[in-house]
């Protein structure tokens, strides 16, 4: 092959290229080889194709607002944002306005264009424009790099790119909200406006994300809280610090049953450990070194300092080591629904997803070596059954040892071994994440996706090279001597108080009817249908169904519509024919009106599928 039939020419569709691996414009790789050109359909191309929007957008602000100040504009995982120091604050209907400015700019069809200046040049361009942002992030660049700068149109902006070729590929996009944010994400530096946005590849694509983002907000287990009752949080008591309402206790209170139930079935021993304890032991497991700026001020005990409890792993060891263990007392599995309390910034602070009191499904084993592989298998046949029950899909990653860590490199390799044949052995798919241990010890993560197929972080299963050390912890080996245990971390479940918020949004308030707070209402259709109706709720209550009689003045139709707002998985109707036959008018949430059904009949498939668990 000649160099001239070497050298590829792009394709129309190319955004970008790929050389050895470096992500770089077009223009840069014309008369190169070997590369792969890259398209805006591809993850690598829609970021491009979202930076260079989020240019797009800046530069429509700066053309209606000229005094704006630019601070930063990255792509992120779906859209964009730039955040800017504007003479005054915008709001949501601010953005129609500028959308409609980054569409005459890209009609335009600029080119993006890199140009590269000396550190002193680039330092004068962006003070002369009155841009002191740009002026402190170059003043934190290396001495000797020359900086890049990229200009569309009259636009200018430092950055590294690379961008689309042209404002004209910029055409499927949409502005989405603004929001406060802290230059450089620190809150004791200036407020910033930051308008988020997305864009893709086609208009198809665009409509669909802009779908699921309408769907989310439906979803939003914040709302959705305050709608069913679920929790709230109260000034008096503090940020972050949840109220778990009648209904949401109800919840709560079944999950905490279903996962007590299955975790006795497995041979674990439930255990309850103190909210507070003292700072030495946290000194000693080396979380007040790893995690202090996490944990609460300590208090004042009898003048020693104590700490309210940010894990509960040490009180376990605690418990296991109040007893000589043999050899033969191996495995011992520990569980608790532990509380713990984390210091989070308020800015980040977010219903039951990010909280600063929850409670862990804790667990920790203690075996031998040769165990540890029985055991992680054991974790994975829980946390499959449970995610299942719950309706979830999953994802497994093998999380290895990152660049800081403790513990040898034959104790890691171990630890790795055994986790990787244990994901092999169950023909359970998974992803490896390189680095992606903690200091201490590998790890498999769970990653779940809900039904709009966001993911979430689920179960994980750890194995602690750390602890063991720290604590000397121990068993009598068949020798008489003492040997040090394997202990392993896991959660099923994560935090209550997000695996909840979670499954508001999974479900979109829509709980099967064994986790529903209010499983049935019974409906009269006239006043006196109301000792039939009794009669109907109390049969159900016999079986421990949570049932009421809506007995309001309320016509039956309006009746019908709210137990469908408020998310009843059944409404009973009762009337004259129903009370004559011992039977009731059925309607279930999300299939209609099932007709009529024997009372008898209806209790035993209600109590059936609660039983089962069932999705419904």
């Amino acid at each position: 092959m000649s160099p001239e039939e070497a050298i590829q020419q792009p394709p129309p569709q190319a955004i970008a290229a790929l050389i050895a691996d470096r992500l770089v414009d077009v223009d840069q790789a014309l008369g190169k080889s070997n590369i792969t050109w890259v398209t805006a359909d591809t993850p690598a191309g829609l970021e491009v194709l979202r930076h260079s929007t989020s240019h797009l957008m800046a530069q429509a602000v700066l053309d209606l607002y000229p005094k704006a100040k630019l601070a930063i504009g990255p792509a992120i995982a779906d859209g964009f944002y730039y955040d800017f120091d504007l003479p005054r604050p915008l709001s949501a209907e601010d953005l129609p306005r500028i959308e409609e400015r980054m569409r005459q700019l890209a009609e335009e069809n600029s080119p993006f264009e890199r140009r590269e200046l000396s550190r002193e040049d680039a330092l004068v361009w962006f003070a002369d424009h009155n841009q002191d942002y740009k002026v402190e992030l170059i003043n934190n660049l290396s001495l000797d790099e020359l900086i890049s700068l990229y200009q569309n149109g009259s636009f200018v902006d430092l950055c590294r790119g690379p961008h689309a070729p042209s404002t004209g590929s910029l055409k499927h996009f949409k502005l989405l909200s603004v929001a406060g944010a802290y230059w450089r994400g620190d809150e004791h530096k200036a407020m910033l406006q930051r308008i988020y946005g997305t864009a893709f590849a086609s208009e198809e694509a665009l409509k669909e994300h802009l779908w699921k983002l309408e769907e989310a907000a439906k979803r939003d287990h914040r709302r959705l809280g305050k709608e069913m009752d679920i929790f709230s949080t109260h000034p008096a008591i503090g940020a972050g610090l949840i109220l778990w309402h009648p209904a949401g206790s109800i919840v709560r209170h079944e999950i905490e049953n279903f996962w007590t139930e299955q975790h006795l079935k497995r041979g674990y021993q439930l255990v309850y450990t103190p909210h507070i304890a003292s700072e030495e032991i946290y000194k000693v497991s080396g979380h007040l070194e790893a995690y202090g700026e996490m944990m609460y001020a300590p208090m004042d005990i009898d003048s020693q300092p104590y700490r309210v409890k940010p894990m509960n792993c040490p009180a376990h060891i605690c418990i296991f080591q109040s007893a000589t263990r043999s050899y033969r007392d191996l495995p011992i599995r520990y569980a608790e629904l532990g509380t713990v309390y984390r210091y989070e910034r308020s800015g980040v602070l977010h219903g039951l997803l990010r909280v600063r009191g929850f409670t862990q499904d804790d667990a920790h084993v203690f075996c031998r070596p040769e165990q540890l592989k029985d055991e992680v298998h054991q974790v994975l046949d829980l946390t499959e059954f449970m995610m299942k029950t719950f309706g979830y899909r999953y994802q497994a990653f093998l999380a290895t040892r990152p660049a800081r860590s403790i513990g040898s490199q034959e104790e890691w390799t171990f630890a790795t071994d055994t986790l990787r044949q244990a994901l092999q052995e169950r023909g359970m798919d998974y992803q490896l994440d390189e680095g992606g241990g903690a200091f201490y010890a590998p790890k498999i993560d769970i990653k779940l996706w809900d039904a709009l197929g966001r993911s979430w972080q689920g179960p994980t299963c750890q194995v602690d090279l750390n602890l063991p050390v720290r604590f000397s912890i121990a068993y009598m080996g068949e020798d008489g001597r003492e040997h040090r245990c394997v202990m392993i971390h896991r959660t099923v479940l994560g935090s209550m108080e997000r695996f909840i918020g979670g499954l508001l949004e999974h479900y979109g308030g829509n709980f099967p009817l064994w986790l529903a707070p209010r499983q049935a209402v019974v409906i009269p259709i006239t006043s006196r249908h109301q000792p039939y109706a009794q009669h109907v709720a109390d049969a159900l209550r016999e079986v421990g169904m949570r049932v009421e009689v809506d007995a309001r003045s309320e016509k039956m139709n309006a009746k019908i519509r709210d137990a469908e707002m408020q998310r009843i998985p059944f409404a009973l109707i009762v009337g004259d024919r129903e009370a004559e036959a011992e039977a009731v008018s059925v309607r279930r949430k999300g299939k209609g009106d099932l007709g009529s059904q024997p009372l008898a009949s209806l209790v035993a498939a209600m109590r059936e599928e609660v039983a089962g668990r069932s999705l419904g």
